[in-house]
């Protein structure tokens, strides 16, 4: 990096806030997600206040570098990926609730601020922050709101946009704004804080939230309930809708996956059956709508067994991480495709067959409860014949996705990594709208350049 705006950098912020060692550029280089072009950014600079991040954005304006805004970089699609000649600017130190009002049953927060964080804090009024990614221990909130994540309790209570209220974005020439409310209703002109959730980065740089917070329940039920093969477990989700109960947590759990989590946590899963669907009540009627769910999963032969707190916390505890033990490699690949529920059994089968014809393996999670799956193949080893099957297989499984109404990611956000699929699910025109909001808000392009959006022709 020139010395000359490297000496600029360390005059808007203290100096041990500006990194170019060698250690720092390979750590801050990527997130979770798969790497289709490996780049090391210039320069790592840590923000601590609004401040710093207006004043780092303007000087990155003035010499035109590229800002890649990071959290936790706990993301899966290369959303925080460093692009040529880069600063990375790191908000995890901007970690301050700035408020908890239990009686608005709202929060504002820092982007740095931890999910769990934010969590144990709204405990202590019997509230929850609601949205609950796997990553809830070590992701932040401004994270969340990038990528616009999901989690387990997105069957019952939404995802990250339904829950943020208002928001404050510094743009890309460094002015502040404040968008939203902190009101549950309001339609005052265009609702650019839901534009700016699931943006990655690319429209500005969130630099506070305002976000609704739910009730903690006052029970919860969980039921544990075993099938023969994953395609009855997914009638089951069809079922519960039909029994109209409305489950906070509903995850789909295939025999394959089973057995993964068995080999690495000593468990005894597979044991019970061929797929597990792990569904979870809570409020006044969880009783009353455990009883009702289980009747109508036994009717479909699922073997159910009502848990205990502790063993519904583990069981729990274990989905959250199961994406884990599949993190993207050269031999394993998985997917974020969300379809209409009613296409579940569908879709199930398709991947089944389609591992089959191309001699790949399959691992099914999904948040069933809104139709989120998270498909994951994998070969023995890196063959070029193998990966390529693996390849096949994964572009198949994206495109029969949109043939059966659904789309491409549910909540890992496009990042870098799924710009080759976009143009199989948005148009032209779409494409087009898409790049003129992005030259409004970012003439420039340095705001997380060649992620989230494609560039019309």
């Amino acid at each position: 990096m020139d010395i000359g705006l490297l000496q600029e950098l360390k005059s808007v912020v203290a100096p041990e806030q500006v990194s170019t060692s060698a250690q720092d550029l390979k750590f801050f280089a990527s997130d979770q997600g798969p790497i289709t072009a490996y780049c090391e950014p210039d320069v790592v600079v840590w923000a601590e206040s609004v401040a710093d991040v207006q004043a780092v954005v303007r000087l990155a304006a003035i010499h035109d570098i590229p800002i890649v805004a990071r959290g936790a970089g706990t993301g899966v699609s290369g959303g925080a990926h460093a692009t040529p000649g880069s600063l990375v600017l790191v908000l995890d130190r901007m970690n301050a609730i700035l408020e908890l009002n239990a009686q608005d049953e709202i929060a504002r927060v820092e982007p740095g601020v931890i999910n769990a964080d934010l969590n144990d804090a709204a405990a202590v009024h019997g509230l929850m922050y609601a949205p609950d990614p796997a990553s809830y221990k070590t992701s932040t909130i401004g994270g969340n709101i990038a990528t616009n994540a999901g989690g387990l309790r997105c069957a019952k209570y939404g995802v990250t946009r339904d829950a943020v209220l208002a928001l404050d974005v510094v743009l890309a020439d460094g002015t502040l704004i404040h968008t939203g409310h902190r009101t549950f209703k309001g339609v005052a002109g265009y609702d650019l804080t839901a534009l700016f959730v699931g943006s990655e980065g690319t429209l500005g740089i969130v630099v506070g939230a305002t976000v609704r917070l739910k009730y903690l329940p006052v029970d919860i039920r969980t039921l544990a309930v075993f099938f023969p093969d994953v395609r009855s477990a997914a009638a089951g989700v069809l079922a519960l809708g039909k029994a109209r109960v409305q489950p906070c947590i509903l995850e789909m759990i295939d025999g394959a996956s089973l057995e993964e989590l068995d080999s690495h946590h000593g468990t005894d899963l597979a044991t019970r059956g061929n797929a597990l669907l792990l569904a979870q009540f809570d409020g006044l009627a969880a009783s009353q709508e455990s009883d009702i769910a289980a009747a109508a999963l036994s009717d479909l032969g699922g073997v159910v067994s009502r848990e205990d707190p502790a063993e519904a916390e583990r069981l729990v505890d274990l989905r959250r991480h199961n994406r884990g033990l599949d993190l993207d490699s050269d031999i394993t690949v998985g997917e974020d495709v969300a379809l209409p529920r009613s296409q579940l059994v569908h879709y199930v089968a398709a991947l089944e067959d389609m591992a089959l014809r191309h001699g790949v393996g399959v691992r099914i999670i999904a948040h069933a409860g809104d139709g989120n799956l998270h498909p994951t193949f994998w070969v023995p080893e890196a063959e070029p014949a193998k990966i390529a099957a693996l390849n096949a297989a994964l572009d198949e499984s994206i495109e029969k996705a949109l043939e059966l109404g659904g789309t491409i990611t549910g909540e890992h956000g496009i990042g870098q990594y799924k710009l080759r699929w976009l143009p199989l699910e948005q148009s032209e025109k779409v494409r087009h709208i898409q790049q003129n909001i992005k030259d409004l808000f970012d003439p420039q392009g340095i705001l997380n350049p060649g992620k989230a959006i494609v560039m019309a022709l």
